[in-house]
């Protein structure tokens, strides 16, 4: 029997087309006035308050927050959406600190990489390089996997289909004008998903009532607001941890800290973008959590459109349409200048060719080849989570290590490696394997009935913190 979707599948392949294709216009007649390798990396370093707060906001959120969020909150409860909320937001903050020391010691620059090439020997260089590429590679194949998935959901169209409209139209834009372009759509976008989440709200309170509240929750499934919860905790701070370090290694955001007009500009900026991307977060979390006390038999990560699709209506169905290919268009186009920009700039010390090359062309070359793998992995519909919690593993390794070295002066290449190492060793024992049922310490090499329960049902966490603070008392442990 085939499935009933809300809408057909002809009416969705328009919408789409024609959305991927004002986006792509509008880039690509922006960056006409707008070329040059400055332009492509850094915006010629000239972008004010409005255009970088709704690209930093803009950057930030994405396809994944109508899935992620609302999936976490129906076992982790209200503190795995605050962990969320806070993760994704936590890096604007930080960014104040550091941006404002990285921009004074390193004006000319554009990437963080750059920042610890100088800093660090070119062999941890390479590794620091090589694992941020490989996060926002991920973070590609979940982005173009997410807006498939959903349109599928919703019209049937094949995954395929999205994945390839929606890669091929931001490569032509993207790569056509750089980080300007992606900032400009950017400024669209950020406004689009704002007033479709507005209607979102609207709509979700007038179908679902009373329903919409703490109150509802509390009475229904009193455990996921419990303080005594003791999931919510651990829901809280992995999430909390995992987000944050992965954004804080995103070159997208580095690259728009270097655009910046000036730091009293970026500063308010990661100000007010902080501020929007909490309730944001907050707000698809929350969804997943009523839909799961209205419904417990609900996959968890259909939570927001279970509630906003009660009425299965077509201008619904167009709404989210349109607010998943906003989101999607928005963070795929800053991941894809982002890796770009890391070729350009940091190419020549990577590989080191013999003869002379264009890196502008040749990080085209790579974009396009990693774009292809994502459009296979998409067109799969393959549930990357479990690769992107090994992403956030790598990056929690090295975020104490790469973050504290900007204000100690003491850690050298030598110490940063050595701590790294042991940092990843530490979280690889305790990561979970793919059913979430045992890691290599825990069930492998040792029984798991020699451990107290809370580890072996708190192994994802547990893999995170060792493999963030492990460092730090290498740190402190050793003088090398």
């Amino acid at each position: 029997m085939d499935k009933t979707y809300f809408i057909n599948q002809s009416t969705s392949l328009i919408l789409i087309i024609l959305i991927s294709l004002i986006f792509a216009l509008v880039g690509i007649y922006h960056s006409k006035k707008n070329q040059g390798l400055n332009n492509y990396l850094t915006a010629n370093r000239n972008i004010g308050l409005f255009s970088l707060t709704t690209s930093l906001t803009a950057s930030a959120l994405g396809a994944w927050i109508l899935f992620g969020p609302a999936s976490a909150a129906t076992w982790g409860g209200i503190g795995s959406i605050i962990g969320y909320s806070l993760g994704t937001a936590f890096p604007m903050f930080f960014l104040i600190y550091l941006g404002k020391k990285i921009r004074k010691e390193f004006p000319k620059g554009s990437s963080l990489i750059e920042f610890m090439r100088k800093k660090f020997g070119k062999n941890l260089f390479k590794l620091i390089l090589l694992i941020t590429i490989f996060y926002m590679f991920i973070f590609l194949c979940a982005e173009i996997t997410a807006v498939a998935v959903l349109i599928n959901y919703i019209s049937g169209t094949e995954l395929w289909i999205t994945a390839f409209i929606v890669l091929l139209s931001t490569l032509i834009y993207t790569l056509y004008g750089g980080l300007k372009a992606s900032i400009f759509t950017d400024n669209i976008q950020i406004i689009v998903i704002g007033i479709l989440l507005l209607i979102s709200i609207i709509y979700i309170k007038s179908f679902v009532g009373s329903q919409f509240s703490f109150d509802f929750i509390k009475e229904k499934n009193p455990h996921l607001l419990s303080s005594s919860y003791v999931p919510s905790y651990t829901a809280g701070l992995t999430f909390f941890i995992a987000v944050a370090a992965t954004n804080l290694f995103h070159q997208g955001n580095w690259q728009r800290v270097y655009a910046a007009k000036n730091f009293d500009v970026l500063r308010k900026s990661l100000i007010i973008s902080f501020f929007i991307i909490i309730p944001i977060v907050f707000y698809m979390g929350f969804s997943g959590m009523v839909a799961f006390s209205i419904d417990s038999n609900i996959r968890p990560d259909l939570g927001f459109f279970s509630l906003l699709l009660k009425e299965q209506t077509t201008l619904l169905s167009l709404i989210i349409i349109i607010l998943g290919l906003a989101l999607a268009i928005s963070t795929v186009d800053t991941l894809i200048n982002a890796i770009s920009s890391l070729i350009v700039v940091d190419g020549k010390a990577m590989f080191n060719f013999k003869k002379k090359i264009d890196y502008l062309n040749f990080s085209k070359y790579i974009i396009v080849f990693l774009s292809i793998i994502s459009f296979i992995v998409a067109s799969k519909g393959f549930d990357i989570l479990y690769l992107f919690l090994l992403a956030d593993l790598f990056c929690c390794a090295f975020v104490l290590t790469v973050f504290y070295s900007f204000y100690n002066k003491n850690i050298n290449e030598k110490t940063a490696y050595i701590s790294i190492i042991i940092g990843l060793v530490g979280g690889f024992l305790l990561f979970p394997a793919p059913d979430f049922s045992k890691s290599l310490l825990v069930g492998i090499f040792i029984p798991k009935e020699l451990f107290a329960p809370f580890v072996s049902q708190s192994l994802l966490f547990l893999s995170f913190i060792v493999a963030t603070f492990l460092p730090y008392f290498i740190f402190k442990a050793k003088k090398f």
